[in-house]
């Protein structure tokens, strides 16, 4: 199966962005303004996600997120893998995160 990817410097700007990593990895450090459920959470909480906008997923490394697109785009949404994950967007390109701790960000 062809998973649509790109890389975290095409993402456009405002597009909605799925974070598919655990609870713990959320909190250490994430981008702003993305939406969190967990892989294992998807089948039950795909109904929290925009059905009228590519939905570009992110996970730590980039397989779990190619899990969830594949899921997403069998169920009716235009997901697209973000190639490298969260290690491309932070440590490979320095872009932003948060974090829910209060403690600097990280890429758990």
């Amino acid at each position: 199966m062809d998973i649509p990817s790109t890389a975290v410097t095409e993402i456009p700007e405002g597009a909605p962005i799925l974070d598919v990593r655990e609870d713990d990895e959320w909190e250490a450090g994430h981008i702003e303004g993305a939406q969190h459920i967990p892989l294992g959470e998807l089948p039950v909480r795909y109904g929290e996600l925009p059905l009228d906008d590519d939905i570009y997923v992110v996970c730590r490394t980039g397989g779990r997120s190619r899990q969830a697109v594949a899921w997403l785009n069998q169920n009716g949404f235009d997901g697209i893998n973000v190639n490298g994950g969260m290690g491309a967007w932070n440590l490979d390109h320095g872009l932003p995160i948060v974090s829910e701790t209060g403690e600097e960000p990280w890429v758990k």
